[in-house]
């Protein structure tokens, strides 16, 4: 059976065994939360911490989307990432007063040192280095870029260098491009704030892609007014939607995206496919982030989808 992501669940949903959750609102999933048949729950985003807080039985099974949006999210990070440093707003507003901008083109510096002009040899620090992160880095470092990833334990992913939020602290002065990837949780709640914009270069640029919560967008604005950071691109803030009267619309060196970088989750049939058949023989479900409490096995119902 299919539901209607924004209007309430059909009284059919009572016999569902799993539901897949996909732009689903508040109400409707605060709605699921009472189905007493549910043993599934798969949310297609790769944070999964909106359904996660809803308050399902401990007897329901959760899982993400990880994996669906990488490609997706490496695009228009990327996307981001070049437009502030090959200054795409600045060419834009030009072009919209038909003026032929001279200090955009022409003969330019490689690596001066007021402003990022070229992804070849600037350091990249990827801020939550998790499976989108390790899609992104290649891909910066085909274009030049030397890529270090920040976790919470330190490693070698994928060939990169990983290494501990208190490492990164002392690696940002070196940092030309800081890009963050975080989940909304308890502890990651503006640890991209003040503190870290003011201990990068003046050139740096700085672009939030992970979840709006995580960085500090008035402590951004603050820095990027005064200098201290060179440009910055969002494309998650907090709240959503950016309300009308924020500065932020304003300031000619912050690129505004309206949670854009997923949207599109690639791969979603084959994974929905898979974990119903995981579901149904007992087997461990793929992308697990709540396993259930209780050995409760499925039965013959239906699924609920977005």
């Amino acid at each position: 059976m299919t539901y209607d992501v924004a209007d309430r669940l059909p009284d059919e949903a009572a016999e569902a065994v799993a539901m897949v959750v996909w732009g689903t609102s508040q109400a409707v999933l605060d709605e699921a939360t009472a189905l007493p048949a549910l043993t599934w729950v798969a949310d297609l985003a790769a944070g999964t911490d909106r359904t996660v807080a809803a308050g399902f039985d401990p007897r329901v099974q959760i899982t993400s989307g990880v994996g669906l949006h990488d490609a997706t999210v490496t695009e228009h990070t990327l996307a981001l990432v070049l437009a502030c440093v090959r200054r795409v707003p600045d060419l834009v507003r030009a072009q919209s007063t038909h003026r032929w901008a001279t200090e955009l083109g022409g003969l330019q510096e490689l690596h001066p040192t007021d402003r990022l002009r070229t992804l070849l040899g600037a350091r990249v620090l990827v801020w939550g280095f998790g499976s989108i992160g390790a899609h992104l880095a290649p891909v910066l470092a085909a274009l030049g870029a030397h890529v270090t990833g920040v976790a919470r334990s330190a490693s070698t992913r994928g060939g990169f260098p990983v290494v501990t939020p208190e490492e990164a602290l002392g690696m940002l002065g070196r940092t030309d491009v800081l890009i963050g990837l975080l989940p909304d949780t308890a502890t990651t709640r503006h640890v991209l704030g003040a503190d870290v914009f003011a201990a990068l270069p003046r050139r740096a640029v700085v672009v939030n892609v992970g979840r709006g919560s995580t960085l500090d967008a008035d402590a951004l604005l603050a820095a990027v007014r005064r200098g201290a950071v060179g440009a910055a691109a969002l494309d998650v803030v907090d709240p959503e939607p950016l309300p009308a009267d924020s500065p932020l619309w304003d300031e000619p060196r912050i690129l505004i995206s309206p949670h854009a970088a997923g949207g599109r989750p690639a791969g979603a049939d084959d994974l929905i496919a898979d974990n119903l058949a995981r579901l149904v023989e007992g087997r461990p479900l793929r992308n697990l982030v709540r396993r259930s409490t209780s050995g409760r096995g499925v039965g013959g119902a239906g699924t609920a989808g977005s």
